[in-house]
Order: C-alpha cells, then sequence, then structure tokens
C-alpha cells in the first residue's frame, strides 16, 4: 500500500516548509468556504499561484472543506443581509427554490445581490479566520515536521530561513540542495 500513497504524499509535500503548510491550509480552508459557488477551484488555484504553495495541496484543503461550503452557505445569505440591512426572504433553501419558480431572470438579478453581500460577510469573517488559523497551525505543523525529522522520516525537504524549502540530495544528485 505504502508503494501507491509515496508519490502522493511527496505531490504534497513538494516546495514546501511548515510556514507554507500552515498557510495553505488556512488559505484552502478559507477559500474553500466562499459563498460563491463554482468559484473555489479558481481562488485556491490563483492563491498558489500568488503565494508560490503547491497546488495539489491547497486543491486537496479546497475538496475537503467543500461540505462546509454548503453548510456556511445560507448563514452567510443571512450575515449579509444583516449587514446590508436588507430583509431578503431569499436567505433560505425554500426561499431560493420558490425564487427559481418565479422567473429566472428576476432570480439571477437577487441572487447576485444576495451573493454579493455574502462575499462581503465572508470576508469579514474569512481574513480574521486565516489569520488565526495561519497562527495556530504554525507551531502545530512545525511541531508534526520536527518530530517526523526527529523519527528519520526523510521529508525530503528542509526549509530554509525564508520559509521556503529546498530538496535534499538523493543518490546520484550533484548539488546538496537543489531548489525545489
Amino acid at each position: 500500500m505504502h508503494r501507491w500513497i509515496a508519490p502522493f504524499a511527496d505531490l504534497l509535500r513538494q516546495g514546501m516548509s511548515p510556514e507554507k503548510i500552515a498557510l495553505t491550509i488556512a488559505l484552502g480552508v478559507m477559500l474553500g468556504v466562499t459563498p460563491v459557488l463554482g468559484s473555489t477551484t479558481l481562488l485556491c488555484t490563483l492563491a498558489a499561484v500568488a503565494f508560490r504553495l503547491n497546488l495539489p495541496a491547497i486543491q486537496l484543503v479546497n475538496g475537503a472543506v467543500y461540505p462546509l461550503q454548503l453548510i456556511l452557505l445560507i448563514p452567510l445569505y443571512r450575515m449579509g443581509a444583516w449587514i446590508f440591512r436588507t430583509n431578503v426572504p431569499v436567505v433560505s433553501m425554500h426561499g431560493v427554490v420558490a425564487l427559481i419558480q418565479t422567473g429566472l431572470w428576476s432570480s439571477i438579478q437577487l441572487l447576485w445581490v444576495v451573493t454579493m453581500h455574502a462575499v462581503v460577510a465572508w470576508l469579514a469573517l474569512g481574513l480574521l479566520t486565516t489569520a488565526l488559523l495561519y497562527a495556530a497551525l504554525v507551531p502545530v505543523v512545525g511541531l508534526l515536521w520536527k518530530r517526523g525529522r526527529e523519527s528519520g522520516v526523510d521529508l525530503g525537504i528542509v526549509p530554509d530561513g525564508d520559509g521556503n524549502a529546498t530538496r535534499t540530495k538523493k543518490d546520484g544528485e550533484e548539488s546538496p540542495k537543489a531548489p525545489v
């Protein structure tokens, strides 16, 4: 079984330091619960490129929080309505279904406004949540990283002082630390 898991584990750890792993998880969670259905893959990809994070790892986190995105959708709609002091009956599943049955174009217009209000609520909560999650994850991931190194688990990478990771030398390679 290890033979099949090892390549995936290597792919997820590639180029990752403990700080980058913590940032990947924190951003993957925040971007994965955006109230705009269908946007999370693109948002996580853009974050991975912008912050030089591991794309498969952030997409794995994104997929893992998908149920949470659905659970938080209506509460974020309601919070957005509360922030903007609007009374929109559509902020329930029954309301959404009833709205769509009345007419597609009017549904799109109203849901667009409700969704943008929910995005403001998501940003307000998400920025704080991401910062707190990152701050909590850095020491935990660092500890796990250190324990893995002490137990002899070869992670294949070594963090440098800038939060980047370099791959350790393998047999037959010329340089001791080739950038990943």
